[in-house]
């Protein structure tokens, strides 16, 4: 079973940006949880980091709070060298 990649630094990107658009529109999270459909505990997860969301789910909030997604995408991020996931693979 392949382990999931998770970058914690752009995860905690979008969740700040997330915060960020919802508070400046004033809007509360038990409006997103109205607007998207998803449970407080849910929503919660996704604005502290907890849970990895799927595109779907960003673009279902960035619609909630009626932005692009993009907006949502929009901050200043390094983006490292790669290096592969698993170091056990061989080249063909």
């Amino acid at each position: 079973m392949a382990s999931q990649y998770r970058d914690q630094e752009f995860i905690k990107k979008v969740c700040e940006k997330i915060i960020e658009i919802r508070k400046r529109k004033g809007i509360v999270q038990e409006d997103l949880v109205d607007r998207t459909g998803f449970g407080i505990k849910q929503i919660g997860n996704i604005e502290r980091g907890v849970s990895n969301t799927s595109i779907s789910n960003i673009a279902a909030i960035a619609k909630a709070l009626e932005v692009h997604p993009r907006e949502l995408l929009d901050f200043d991020f390094e983006i490292p060298k790669y290096s592969p996931l698993r170091k056990d693979r061989k080249s063909k």
